[in-house]
């Protein structure tokens, strides 16, 4: 395995980032996480990944129906066939970009964006015959279905989705599910879970590793852990969302949750990452400038992502 992603690693046009705008709020309640991908690019985010010697290409946005312009026909699923639309473009373009040996770069928009990169991302690894692994950093486990959601918000289905459950529209976008199996996944810095989620959360044998757990353990140790339990991954696709950092330090999220990840808690774990060698795509989930001070957040989650490709302090 160890030559194998050290392979992997070296290729050439890993040097090139796509960058993928998702500009959607449908998935959650609160207005003004579809600016997200506009902070986070007016943050500095390309010019710190070319410092580093990295080409971006900037793909733009994937077009998305305001809620305005829609009606909610299944309060159980929210803007379900614009989520499924959307989605569908994404997880084309993520492929894309992987079999012309790109990096994509998603960056959101809530947390539903992530049915489509996951997506992107597994049918790649179908095709190239890697194994496809999910390093899921949030607050919340996002395993909710429209027969456990409170909410009916798509953006805390996302996972779920992923594994192959809830709504076929979802669970089937590239023709095929589940996206990911449980034993190649591990969730990091979870702290508030629904109860029909804790359920299927243990039915699955989900690796979660919470915020009580870090707290025992040492981020440091825990990421040690998720990368070992991994070890038979050769893709890892990192989904990051930014409500797993302490309000405190990331104020511009939609769903804050106290108690999160440090600022060098978060850069320790995205450094981890990228050393194991095998991080090959990546989100940037719901950063939102509405609810920001002075694009704080946005510029955290683009030193975030800079940590991710490589930039240490020596």
């Amino acid at each position: 395995m160890k030559d194998k992603r050290e392979t992997f690693l070296m290729e050439p046009l890993k040097k090139c980032i796509d960058l993928i705008g998702f500009p959607m709020d449908l998935g959650a309640d609160r207005r003004g996480v579809d600016m997200g991908p506009t902070a986070i690019r007016i943050a500095g985010m390309v010019e710190e990944l070319e410092m580093l010697g990295y080409h971006v290409h900037d793909l733009g946005d994937i077009p998305i129906l305001s809620k305005e312009r829609q009606n909610i026909i299944n309060p159980k699923l929210k803007y379900l066939d614009e989520i499924v639309r959307a989605s569908c473009l994404l997880a084309e373009k993520v492929k894309l970009s992987l079999l012309q040996g790109r990096f994509p770069l998603c960056i959101g928009g809530d947390h539903s964006m992530a049915i489509g990169s996951i997506a992107g991302v597994s049918a790649y690894c179908r095709h190239t015959h890697h194994t496809f692994g999910v390093i899921w950093i949030d607050a919340h486990a996002d395993m909710n279905t429209e027969d456990t959601t409170p909410s009916g918000n798509i953006h805390g289905m996302a996972m779920a989705v992923s594994l192959g459950l809830g709504n076929s529209s979802l669970t089937r976008i590239l023709d095929f599910a589940p996206k990911v199996q449980p034993s190649c996944c591990a969730l990091i810095g979870v702290r508030k879970i629904d109860p029909l989620e804790k359920e299927l959360v243990k039915t699955l044998r989900l690796p979660v590793h919470t915020m009580s757990n870090i707290d025992r353990k040492g981020v440091h140790a825990t990421i040690q852990d998720v990368l070992q339990t991994l070890s038979h991954v050769d893709h890892i696709h990192v989904s990051f969302d930014l409500d797993s950092v302490d309000p405190s330090v990331a104020a511009g999220v939609g769903t804050p949750v106290a108690g999160g990840l440090t600022y060098r808690e978060i850069h320790l774990i995205m450094e981890t990452i990228a050393d194991c060698g095998c991080m090959a795509s990546l989100d940037i989930a719901e950063i939102n400038p509405i609810l920001d001070n002075r694009n704080i957040s946005a510029k955290l989650a683009a030193e975030v992502v800079a940590s991710s490709m490589g930039r240490r302090i020596l």
